[in-house]
């Protein structure tokens, strides 16, 4: 987002340079004035080398992005198209902490239990409606229509007024996830809108054949995107997005954890981030499962070294912590060691009824369940595999992205989206740590693995970067000039 501020700003300089004072037809400029302009720009020319420098060529507008997905590119959270054309009150930068995006600052009261976010002024939707807090507001009701961060939300003037009846001290870190980005949901007429409408930096042209076809917006309030458009081919198995992408008819295609040394080894140029998914088990607290202890002797029975070494071929990291070692430095307190001994103990010869597991999503994951599944049999337990979500599953296995570098807000993050009360905790590493414990002591959430994510880029993409949750930044990146001689 900076590198194209950075330049749009000099691109407009030049195009509109500062008057020099005495031009003829044209009303001069004081001395002081002219140059203080012309320091600017000298300035924002600087600002702009810089922040190319890392670049082989220099960022430049133009051509068509070609990416290929497994999935849908509007699921929530994750899909590839959602932070592409919509926008959040914030963002995070790379240490997770949150910036301006629709709101320009915000400020809290009442030791945190009220928060004020001020919309950025002069910002329209993609159909030229402008941002107001009522549509703001419209649009976090509908996305987060229960179990939100916030207790009750008001449209005043040009802010929006979150009040909640706890403290929410991670609220802006929290308002930069994915689930709370901001989309148009009424049109002019009070009527319900059709299509996705927001404010960022594509614009939705059209979808056939498969195809999601996005357009830059020009009138991007965080600058114009290099890419004049982007072209998303939807629910591509990924052996068809690794040939896409070898003979010239995709610029970006996923690469799952499990394939990433395949992809290396067949020399794709891969980009991947940290440990940032969460692959969790969550258990039903309720029938034949109500009993702790045998929810605790399930966290015992599986073998979660298998489950990484066998089917995600050693990628990720092994964790009984919900939140990765790198953020907290206190996951190895939580063993993940299988112990089955002692889940066979602590099952006590109760044998419950047929359970069954659900697993949402591809193949990989029904095999990680599968090998789960034969973990829980050694135990004791009767379960069978259901292909797909299952509205009354005893077992679910299911993904959390880690949209937030921030602990707090990472694991109050994790935590609502597994329906779970987030436990009042102070800012400090200990209090960071009894929250967290309190939460995996219910045993109705069972860390496993936190894995990566990986893309393999043609050459001709410049400029690509993974953001915080490992999606790929794709309105910063630029493409090769062809006309320009530009060469991989």
């Amino acid at each position: 987002m900076l590198r194209r501020c950075a330049t749009s700003l000099v691109s407009s300089w030049f195009r509109n340079p500062p008057v020099r004072p005495g031009a003829p037809g044209l009303p001069a400029l004081e001395t002081g004035e002219a140059a203080k302009l012309r320091s600017i720009g000298i300035l924002l020319l600087i600002a702009f080398l810089a922040l190319s420098a890392h670049a082989r060529t220099r960022p430049h507008y133009g051509g068509t992005l070609r990416v290929e997905t497994a999935g849908d590119p509007w699921q929530r959270p994750g899909g590839t198209a959602r932070r592409l054309v919509l926008d959040g009150l914030t963002r995070a930068d790379a240490s997770g902490s949150a910036q301006p995006a629709l709101a320009v600052e915000w400020n809290s009261e009442n030791q945190e239990h009220r928060w004020q976010f001020k919309l950025r002024p002069g910002v329209h939707f993609h159909d030229g409606s402008p941002l107001t807090s009522i549509a703001v507001v419209a649009s976090l009701n509908t996305a987060c229509p229960s179990n939100c961060p916030w207790s009750a939300m008001h449209a005043v003037g040009g802010s929006v007024i979150f009040t909640g009846d706890e403290p929410m001290p991670n609220l802006p870190e929290l308002l930069a996830g994915d689930e709370y980005l901001i989309a148009l949901t009424m049109t002019s007429e009070g009527t319900p809108q059709q299509g996705v409408i927001g404010t960022g930096p594509f614009l939705v042209s059209g979808f056939a054949n498969g195809v999601l076809a996005l357009a830059a917006n020009e009138n991007c309030w965080a600058g114009r995107p290099f890419a004049d458009s982007i072209e998303i081919r939807t629910h591509r198995a990924v052996r068809d997005q690794w040939l896409d992408l070898g003979v010239g008819r995709a610029d970006l295609v996923e690469v799952p954890p499990e394939q990433m040394r395949q992809a290396q080894q067949q020399r794709l140029a891969v980009q991947a981030s940290p440990p940032v998914t969460l692959l969790g088990l969550q258990i039903a607290e309720t029938g034949s499962l109500e009993s702790p202890l045998l929810r605790q002797s399930m966290a015992l029975a599986i073998d979660r070294s298998a489950l990484s070494n066998v089917i995600f071929q050693k990628q990720g990291e092994v964790t009984a912590s919900l939140l990765p070692a790198k953020m907290t430095g206190y996951s190895f307190l939580f063993p993940a060691e299988r112990d089955l001994s002692k889940a066979q103990q602590l099952r006590g010869g109760i044998t419950p009824p047929p359970l069954v597991l659900a697993a949402p999503g591809d193949g990989t994951m029904q095999l990680a369940a599968q090998r789960i599944a034969l973990n829980l049999r050694e135990a004791g337990f009767n379960v069978q595999v259901a292909s797909g979500a299952t509205q009354h599953a005893d077992l679910t296995l299911i993904e959390f992205a880690l949209d937030s570098n921030q602990p707090q807000a990472a694991l109050e993050s994790i935590a609502r989206r597994a329906g779970i009360a987030l436990p009042a905790a102070g800012p400090s590493d200990m209090a960071l740590f009894q929250s967290e414990r309190e939460i995996l002591n219910r045993e109705t959430l069972i860390p496993l693995l936190y894995l990566p994510k990986a893309y393999a880029v043609s050459g001709r993409v410049r400029d690509l970067d993974l953001k915080p949750d490992g999606s790929p930044d794709l309105a910063d990146a630029s493409l090769l000039d062809s006309s320009r001689g530009d060469a991989p």
